[in-house]
């Protein structure tokens, strides 16, 4: 707190009076516990940034062959990401694909958003997500961002077959 000191002053020896000095003291320590008490109280409050996580939920191997369901043609659509953030996807298994064929599309809302909802119509609807050695995980992440959006719940990610490469590099082709 703040006090006031007085020093000197009349009485001495010499009988002439003089003028008493005064000087104002603060004290800083009330303060600076005050600054300590809020830096503490905001170091324990303070919540840091939550790193931002996809979760997935990777399916139980099965011990047995026999439990494994095999996927219909009808029910499967394949998307794979290429190089230069190129989609290519075709309805069917890479054994038999149906009409028209593989199909180089966009992860725009016109592109791969409208494709899964013309086949969200499909209940059964199983979305196999593909990715090329050259292509980009941020193409990854917007094919699980769209599967999100549209509501598929039924997906799953697998590795390139040889079938899709040649496929593809035929559709390269074709371009």
């Amino acid at each position: 707190m703040a006090e006031i000191q007085e020093k000197g002053g009349g009485g001495g020896k010499g009988g002439k009076k003089r003028s008493k000095k005064q000087s104002t003291r603060i004290d800083m320590t009330p303060m600076v516990d005050l600054g300590f008490l809020l830096l503490t109280f905001f170091i324990l409050t303070t919540t840091f940034s939550k790193p931002q996580t996809m979760e997935i939920n990777m399916p139980v191997k099965p011990v047995k062959e026999e439990e494994q369901q095999a996927l219909k043609a009808s029910n499967a659509l394949t998307l794979i990401a290429d190089e230069k953030d190129q989609l290519f996807w075709y309805a069917g298994l890479p054994d038999a694909p149906t009409a028209p064929g593989v199909q180089l599309t966009d992860y725009s809302a016109n592109g791969l958003r409208k494709i899964l909802l013309e086949k969200r119509s499909n209940p059964n609807l199983t979305v196999l997500l593909k990715q090329t050695d050259k292509s980009r995980y941020k193409n990854m992440v917007d094919m699980l961002d769209e599967m999100n959006i549209t509501g598929i719940r039924k997906y799953a990610i697998v590795d390139v077959d040889p079938r899709d490469t040649k496929m593809i590099t035929e559709a390269k082709a074709k371009l």
